[in-house]
């Protein structure tokens, strides 16, 4: 057995693809040995900045509305719940888009299923600024904003879902974790973006214009995305796309034990406990990113102290994700399990601590706690991405489950929030405190199932047994252009 490893110039290209085409994974050798190559593109990486401009645009859009909710109410006259559910529709909608994204992926491919959603993204972006027009009623304002939002809300989980299966068709073993960690904090980062946007401008009306503006631009960048490598970087990447429902019949424990899609017992019990806390833990970060200012604005707090508030949530987990994916890549490659269970406690500590926490002039430990919260939970989200890969072997459909899980959850935190919420005679006003305590109990009693998980990696061993296997010789070529 060996194992050899290249960086070609642009000179081999001609001889790299002359020993594909003759040395394929099936082919045998007089010794009895076969020839197995991997194949690394130079061109993931445009695909993947393409990848990442177009989820940070798309995901501009659920909190776009958060941090100047009480300027839109005054500006069009809507409700404050009414401009909750411009988000809340982002949720709902996105729940049946999500199961559909794995069957147009492998009816379609990666490349059609992107440019619908870019065609998507860019109608709302511009039917949401029709809304603004002086001549519209508030009822129809309102209307055509909603239309906006709901086909917004179809963009984003295409751009959301493929991530994790962009990374496994494109990069190899020791880049799959950073590469689904960059996709996956893509629209996080774009939400980080919209708080702090949408509130600088001078009006609302203009902030809807801008937001327009920046979805256009990124439209044209879905041309860079690739459907596949003609040689797939690892084993997994070169088997063929498990379904969405081979992934439901294994979870109900009914797929054959010969299929690459069963799953043992503890597996669908690993899964189940990684979709919940996926769930909750993305689903209070989004409904928290919507609330913002209706959460700190009764103590004190202005619209901009609000919005740098939900920024540095977001922003600090984006720098604590970039430093640690490729820890995990590298370093931490079997100890995604463990680290589930060292965070995920500290996470729910953290929102305990907000019941006491937001109150007047208390600026700096909000930060505090907002910093701590958004590194703990960035660090989770490829984290938990990949897992949910490992132990289904399926990169888009158990992405779909959990970002349809984090939908739901972020839906019922809006929801109940909104329901909680203070009277005109609270203590002060329109006060969230109630709200505060249901999140902070029911993240941390939910976390709790954390120390259940297993978490076993069932994928990567596949790959690196694959790889290192008895009578192989392994060529992994990296950047070929």
């Amino acid at each position: 057995m060996s194992i050899v490893k290249s960086k070609l110039s642009a000179k081999d290209i001609e001889t790299v693809e002359s020993v594909r085409q003759s040395s394929t994974p099936t082919d045998s050798k007089s010794d009895g040995e076969k020839v197995v190559q991997y194949v690394s593109y130079r061109r993931r990486f445009t695909g993947l900045v393409a990848l990442i401009l177009l989820a940070a645009t798309s995901g501009m859009v659920w909190p776009w509305f958060g941090p100047i909710a009480n300027n839109v109410s005054d500006e069009f006259g809507f409700t404050l719940d009414q401009i909750n559910w411009f988000s809340n529709t982002v949720n709902f909608v996105y729940l049946p888009v999500s199961a559909l994204v794995p069957v147009l992926f492998s009816r379609y491919g990666i490349r059609f299923t992107c440019q619908l959603g870019a065609v998507f993204m860019l109608l709302g972006a511009w039917v949401r600024y029709a809304a603004t027009s002086h001549n519209l009623s508030t009822n129809g304002a309102y209307a055509l904003i909603m239309v906006g939002q709901i086909f917004g809300a179809v963009a984003q989980p295409i751009f959301q879902i493929l991530g994790p299966k962009y990374s496994q068709v494109w990069f190899n073993v020791k880049e799959r974790t950073t590469a689904t960690m960059i996709l996956s904090i893509a629209n996080p980062v774009g939400g980080a973006i919209a708080q702090i946007l949408s509130p600088v401008f001078s009006n609302t009306r203009l902030s809807i214009l801008y937001l327009g503006v920046i979805s256009t631009a990124a439209t044209p960048f879905v041309c860079l995305i690739g459907e596949k490598p003609p040689t797939p970087p690892t084993y997994a990447a070169g088997q063929e796309d498990p379904s969405f429902s081979s992934l439901a019949r294994a979870m109900w424990g009914t797929e054959p034990k010969e299929s690459p899609a069963f799953m043992t017992p503890h597996e669908r019990i690993d899964f189940a406990i990684v979709a919940w806390e996926f769930g909750i833990l993305v689903g209070v970060v989004n409904a928290f990113s919507i609330l913002t200012s209706q959460f700190f604005e009764p103590y004190g707090y202005s619209d901009d102290t609000a919005g740098f508030l939900g920024a540095v949530l977001l922003l600090v987990g984006l720098l604590a994700a970039i430093i640690t994916a490729p820890i995990y890549d590298r370093v931490l490659t079997r100890h995604l399990a463990l680290s589930a269970k060292v965070l995920c406690p500290i996470l729910g500590a953290a929102w305990l601590s907000l019941i006491w926490a937001v109150r007047p002039n208390n600026t700096g430990a909000l930060y505090a706690l907002m910093a701590i919260i958004g590194g703990t939970s960035l660090t989770m989200l490829p984290v938990a991405l990949e897992l949910a890969a490992e132990l289904t072997r399926n990169a888009d459909g158990s992405s779909a489950v959990l970002w349809f899980s984090g939908n739901i959850f972020g839906a019922m935190f809006v929801l109940v929030n909104g329901a909680l919420r203070a009277s005109d005679s609270g203590n002060p006003p329109q006060n969230m405190h109630r709200s505060l305590i249901f999140q902070g109990v029911f993240i941390l009693g939910s976390v709790l199932f954390v120390v259940l998980l297993k978490g076993k990696q069932v994928r990567r061993e596949q790959d690196e047994l694959k790889a290192n296997g008895p009578k192989d010789v392994v060529v992994e070529v990296n950047d070929v252009e």
